[in-house]
């Protein structure tokens, strides 16, 4: 009997691109495609970061560089995009968050979020999958979204808006993409242990309001998300696209 082989997560001759990665979701998302054999570049603003956590996966035997870049500045990834060879994996996780009650929040407010979780963001994908169009070659693009795309919650009015935003924006690329063998996807997790989200885990009642709605009873850590991260890059999620793939603890199950 002729068994069926299990596709291979492994990413040997695959180039990515991880944005925002010198610490939280994208420093693990880093660390675990290059532990499966993909050449990483680790992008953000903080060359320090960056620099130190290539170093450390290089350390380790994998093959990652540093590119000290601001994605907010639209012309500068352009030309950084198209100077590189096509990238097979794009991590598109770079994002921020500014809480504040609907009523409070002003447009500098919007401005920034908006600015990198979807403007930035969008930008970037295009240049991506350009390069990937141009050189004939399929690809996976990975939009890092949020349970807070899929519900609503207090004081995330513009992040609720910027994540819905980009489930939309994930299923159209879907769709337009997939002819060419670029798959779309997203990562949508539940609250995650990352400098991002400590300040607000550690307001007074927050991080028990929080792990009260995950079902499974804990705020998530980031290696919580590298399997799903490996799945959504790799020949192992080959027939993925246009798909969410909630690490939420079962926040959204009800």
């Amino acid at each position: 009997m002729d068994l069926p082989r299990t596709p291979s997560f492994r990413l040997d001759g695959r180039r990515a691109l991880v944005t925002g990665a010198g610490r939280g979701i994208g420093l693990a998302a880093a660390s675990a495609l290059a532990d499966q054999g993909a050449h990483v570049t680790l992008l953000a603003r903080s060359a320090h970061e960056i620099e130190a956590a290539a170093a450390a996966i290089r350390a380790t035997g994998g093959a990652a560089e540093a590119l000290a870049l601001d994605v907010a500045d639209l012309a500068a990834t352009e030309a950084a995009i198209l100077a590189a060879a096509p990238f097979d994996i794009l991590v598109n996780n770079a994002g921020t968050n500014r809480p504040k009650p609907f009523t409070d929040v002003t447009l500098d407010d919007f401005d920034a979020v908006m600015g990198l979780n979807l403007r930035a963001a969008f930008f970037l994908a295009q240049h991506v999958a350009k390069r990937l169009l141009a050189a004939k070659r399929p690809g996976s693009i990975i939009n890092v979204s949020s349970q807070m795309g899929h519900v609503g919650a207090p004081n995330r009015t513009i992040y609720c808006a910027s994540k819905w935003a980009i489930e939309g924006l994930t299923k159209a690329m879907a769709v337009e993409l997939a002819p060419h063998g670029i798959r779309v996807n997203t990562l949508c997790p539940t609250f995650i242990e990352t400098p991002l989200t400590k300040p607000f885990l550690a307001a007074p009642g927050f991080r028990a309001q929080v792990e009260a709605k995950i079902k499974l009873g804990r705020v998530g850590q980031v290696e919580d998300l590298m399997g799903a991260i490996l799945l959504l890059a790799s020949d192992a999620g080959a027939l993925m696209t246009g798909s969410a793939l909630l690490v939420d603890g079962g926040w959204t199950a009800d």
